[in-house]
């Protein structure tokens, strides 16, 4: 499992999203990469001040984050209804939703306004 990380400026406890690798390489390779720049940046992390890659999360790469992932979004889940059918299993749910959890995730903190930055790395 890799982490994506959501900081706040105030020294608030950090949100990270937990997804598999294979969805972090996805990303990697998607436009959720190539939104905003990571830039070095002193934060208050665990009670000290570090010097991490984040990038801002402006008005701009906010909304270009949201409508990235409000897309997939609505992409995955057509796959998904299509692919599980009438009466999955349990296991196949879980599965087969996966992807569509972690893009709901991460939207939630994307929208959530008390995280300025986000780390990708």
């Amino acid at each position: 499992m890799l982490d994506i990380t959501f900081y706040t400026r105030n020294g608030q406890p950090p949100r990270s999203v937990e997804v598999a690798e294979d969805i972090y390489e996805w990303l990697a390779k998607s436009d959720f990469s190539k939104i905003g720049k990571s830039v070095p940046i002193k934060i208050l992390v665990e009670g000290e001040k570090e010097k991490i890659p984040l990038v801002q999360l402006t008005k701009r790469n906010r909304k270009n984050l949201r409508t990235f992932l409000g897309e997939e979004i609505i992409r995955e889940s057509d796959a998904v209804l299509t692919e599980l059918g009438d009466s999955p299993s349990k296991k196949e749910y879980q599965d087969g939703t996966n992807l569509l959890s972690k893009l709901h995730e991460l939207l939630k903190c994307v929208e959530n306004e008390h995280y300025l930055y986000l780390q990708r790395v």
